[in-house]
């Protein structure tokens, strides 16, 4: 399948959300449309530039169909619901295993392209009121994924998304998440992972690292 729909599209603003503890803006609220440009949607703001958004990590996209598999493993929470997790853009037909890297997509008048899956960081457990979850997320791969702006535009719900080019189609974000999260992955595969040209650099040097020092 090489489409499906923007189901839901959400911007979050910096808040202090958690006392004597960093701000954060992973509290998101919907939107009907929005902007998309380089550094992402116009007017979605990020608290710790260091390590999320920039050009590489534009746009977080997070597969809607993961919610009910988190209410399984850790019980109801109202956050196990689209938006949830501070993606931006949420859609229910492709999961990890289905997306690649490099993968390239038109949504709206925009074009996006896969650039790394996620990686979590406690805010995500305390936002969720769960220290389990960073652990979770790398364990199960259920991370989601980032993606660079190739082409500015407009995109809203309803939208079609479709995969207009696959030039990595044996490099799924699900593979290279177990890579990254798993220290026991063989270099050589770490090797190979390093070297695929859309993967974003920060993922790529670690990769780099460990099959150099393996």
């Amino acid at each position: 399948m090489t489409e499906t729909t923007l189901d839901a599209l959400f911007m979050g603003a910096i808040r202090h959300l958690w006392p004597g503890k960093p701000p954060s803006a992973i509290a998101k609220t919907p939107v009907r449309a929005a902007r998309v440009q380089v550094t992402g949607l116009l007017g979605d703001i990020q608290a710790d530039l260091r390590v999320h958004g920039g050009p590489a990590k534009a746009v977080h996209v997070y597969p809607s169909q993961h919610y009910g598999w988190w209410a399984s493993q850790l019980g109801p929470n109202a956050r196990f619901t689209p938006g949830g997790f501070g993606e931006n853009i949420s859609q229910s037909a492709w999961t990890e295993r289905d997306v690649c890297i490099g993968d390239v997509w038109r949504v709206g008048t925009a074009v996006l392209q896969v650039s790394q899956g996620r990686q979590p960081c406690w805010k995500l457990g305390a936002h969720v009121g769960d220290d389990r979850m960073a652990d979770l997320v790398r364990t199960s791969l259920r991370t989601g994924w980032y993606m660079r702006v190739i082409e500015e535009g407009e995109i809203g719900i309803g939208d079609t998304i479709q995969r207009i080019d696959r030039p990595q189609p044996d490099v799924s974000v699900a593979r290279v998440a177990r890579a990254i999260f798993d220290k026991r992955t063989a270099p050589g595969e770490c090797a190979a992972l390093a070297c695929v040209p859309e993967l974003d650099d920060a993922w790529a040097a670690i990769l780099g690292r460990r099959a150099a020092i393996a």
